[in-house]
């Protein structure tokens, strides 16, 4: 009972990897897609868009550093896919292009996107190979759970990297305040003897 439900998972999981959206574009507009990746992932993915005559829609897709991983002009429908090299957000953007004596309509975009092991033909590997389907599955099984250990690697370092991040941070603000408290007691104490002085001088007190 526990297998089946944990395999019931993992085709939740396989299911839920690609990533397919639909959305307007209205005219000389752009509209970006950002989703992060691990290292050395692989990303493929198909769009299409509707055909308006004089319009012209582009794609690009590039990381945070504004590195360009993927770009193509005048899309219709098409594939792309790219190799990430370092964990980042990536993010695909569309835009819109309508020549000045137009009048530009809304377009609809379809981008389909896969990563990791969704990108992979296990039918290809099971005619290769000459695996049965049974074993196929099992094998995409594997790679797939491989994956969700991976991310939970990855989500463990992140959450890690956090939890020291505010430990520092405390502990900064820990001193800081502090310092501030030092610093006003010593110039509390400062103006007391000051004007204790002044006073004496001006012999308003003994």
């Amino acid at each position: 009972m526990a297998r089946a439900a944990f395999i019931m998972c993992l085709l939740m999981a396989c299911a839920w990897g690609s990533h397919a959206v639909m959305f307007k574009l209205s005219p000389n507009t752009q509209k970006c897609l950002k989703e992060d990746i691990q290292a050395n992932q692989l990303v493929m993915g198909e769009y299409e868009v509707s055909d308006v005559p004089g319009q012209i829609i582009d794609y690009i897709a590039r990381d945070t550093k504004g590195h360009i991983l993927s770009q193509k002009e005048h899309i219709s429908k098409g594939k792309f896919s790219f190799m990430s090299e370092v964990y980042d957000a990536y993010e695909i953007c569309f835009i819109s292009k309508v020549p000045a004596h137009q009048r530009g309509l809304v377009q609809e975009v379809t981008l389909l996107t896969k990563k990791g092991v969704e990108t992979k033909s296990y039918e290809g590997i099971g005619e290769a190979s000459k695996l049965k389907p049974l074993e196929v599955d099992l094998k995409r099984l594997e790679d797939l759970s491989d994956s969700i250990v991976r991310d939970f690697v990855l989500m463990r370092k992140r959450e890690e990297e956090m939890r020291d991040t505010n430990e520092k941070t405390n502990s900064r603000v820990l001193f800081f305040s502090i310092f501030s408290m030092c610093c006003l007691l010593g110039l509390a104490t400062w103006q007391v003897l000051y004007l204790r002085r002044y006073f004496k001088a001006k012999k308003l007190i003994e």
